[in-house]
């Protein structure tokens, strides 16, 4: 009786799950033999999915949704032969129609083979030649990945070895102009121990907040840890444990976290083994605390399950999807779990495909939209799904705008304005005509904050400005 009360509340949960999202019939992006190793897809600034994978002629390749299909792939690496394989290889973040893909030479063990970025202002029809970031000497890099600071700058993470292709560590280098210099890389990871290192990492960044996500390597506990920055990537002065599985392996894993972040907390996803099964779990850490809260299976074990791997996680407000591989004695599948309010965790998930090749997955959501990409080596394929859902009411953003009055306007060297009613300032920026952003660093002094516009061209501009508590403050502003 009790068996048939499980299947029958596993079968209602199920049907709730696809329920709540309807999909599309799945797209071939691209085919190809040995041509769609890890796919990573995106957003741009219309909501359209644009997709990055890697070849086994070492290239990296670009394809964007056009509103009726996908263009045919395009190199973002130039001439470099780059690294890639189903579980790790270029990465890219978006904000807006900006695009970033970073990614690294191959052979990966020797020093003139450095970690690159390359770069799109229109969304993806043309690219930039790659650009070096790892200015790091004779060390060694590995694993760049990159995201995006809240005015569209990227952040690129790697891991650092030394000449010996030892002593690993993650670090992270930023960019204030767009991607065409970075700075000198920072220790992310902390300074015990060391990182697991075949393991890719994450990195997020969230108003002033800059989150490396990474597999440790404490005396062969391979746990996931977190760098926290307060300063957007700076400095990370803290350092917590976001997984308590205590999964102790003396080989290389070679899978690492993901992970989202909405208000204090973050929200990783990663595998363990450390129960005896290899299971995707969820795991919720405050920030400010420096705390893991919990941490829990996704789906936790059940008859047939032989392994789970390779999760990915998205957001849009409170809703979240994940992703992940799955074996079971019916064959492998790709997986995902829907929630429109990630406080209460996943409690349903359901397969998106199946099939012998399928292998990495990644996700991306926006507006009421999911959008899944994925691995299917049995038809040399990179697969395309979209799912709608509606959304709670409580898991759309909601911005409070204001405008704020500038002073002098126009103006020529600098403006002020008055702060005794804002609260800790997260971002602060000019937009241009093109939609592009302009980083700024007011200083705040009496009540008053003053804005240098030493190298700010003559023109018109948005001034934009957002607090911690989420508020935007506005205003029109002329530089003559």
């Amino acid at each position: 009786m009790k068996k048939i009360f499980t299947a029958l509340f596993l079968a209602l949960a199920i049907s709730h799950a696809h329920a709540q999202v309807s999909w599309t019939t799945p797209v071939t992006v691209y085919n190809g033999s040995g041509s769609n190793l890890h796919p990573r897809v995106s957003l741009n600034r219309s909501g359209n999915p644009v997709i990055l994978w890697g070849k086994t002629d070492t290239r990296a390749y670009f394809s964007r949704w056009t509103g009726t299909a996908f263009t045919a792939p395009t190199t973002v690496s130039g001439s470099l032969n780059v690294f890639a394989q189903s579980w790790a290889g270029p990465d890219m973040a978006t904000h807006g129609d900006t695009i970033y893909v970073s990614m690294k030479v191959t052979p990966e063990n020797m020093s003139t083979h450095y970690s690159y970025l390359a770069h799109s202002y229109d969304g993806g029809m043309t690219f930039s030649a790659p650009i070096r970031v790892d200015n790091i000497d004779t060390s060694l890099s590995r694993f760049p990945i990159v995201t995006t600071t809240s005015t569209g700058n990227p952040l690129v993470a790697f891991m650092k070895f030394n000449t010996m292709f030892a002593d690993a560590h993650y670090v992270v280098c930023r960019s204030t102009d767009f991607g065409a210099t970075f700075s000198s890389d920072v220790l992310a990871s902390g300074a015990a121990g060391t990182v697991c290192d075949c393991c890719p990492a994450s990195i997020i960044s969230t108003g002033s907040n800059a989150i490396m996500l990474f597999r440790n390597n404490l005396s062969n506990i391979r746990d996931i840890w977190a760098g926290v920055s307060p300063d957007g990537g700076m400095t990370f002065p803290g350092h917590m444990a976001v997984d308590n599985t205590n999964w102790l392996i003396t080989s290389c894993p070679a899978t690492g976290p993901d992970g989202i972040v909405i208000g204090d907390s973050i929200y990783s996803t990663f595998m363990s083994t450390g129960t005896g099964t290899a299971l995707a779990y969820l795991s919720k850490s405050s920030i400010s605390g420096l705390t893991s809260t919990s941490t829990t299976p996704i789906t936790g074990t059940f008859t047939g399950l032989n392994s789970q791997n390779y999760p990915r996680i998205a957001n849009f407000g409170n809703a979240a999807t994940a992703v992940w591989k799955q074996n079971t004695t019916s064959g492998t599948t790709i997986e995902y779990a829907f929630t429109n309010n990630i406080a209460n965790g996943f409690t349903t998930h359901t397969t998106v495909a199946t099939g012998s090749g399928l292998m990495n997955a990644d996700v991306a959501m926006a507006n009421g939209m999911i959008h899944i990409v994925w691995e299917d080596d049995n038809t040399s394929n990179i697969m395309y799904m979209k799912g709608t859902y509606t959304p709670a009411t409580t898991s759309i953003p909601t911005v409070s705008k204001e405008l704020i009055e500038v002073y002098p306007n126009p103006a020529t060297e600098s403006f002020s304005f008055n702060t005794t009613s804002i609260g800790s300032i997260s971002s602060c920026y000019l937009t241009n005509n093109i939609g592009r952003n302009l980083e700024l660093h007011p200083i705040i002094k009496d009540g008053k904050g003053s804005v240098s516009l030493s190298g700010i061209a003559k023109g018109t501009y948005y001034f934009v400005m957002n607090d911690e508590a989420g508020k935007t403050y506005y205003s029109k502003l002329i530089v003559d």
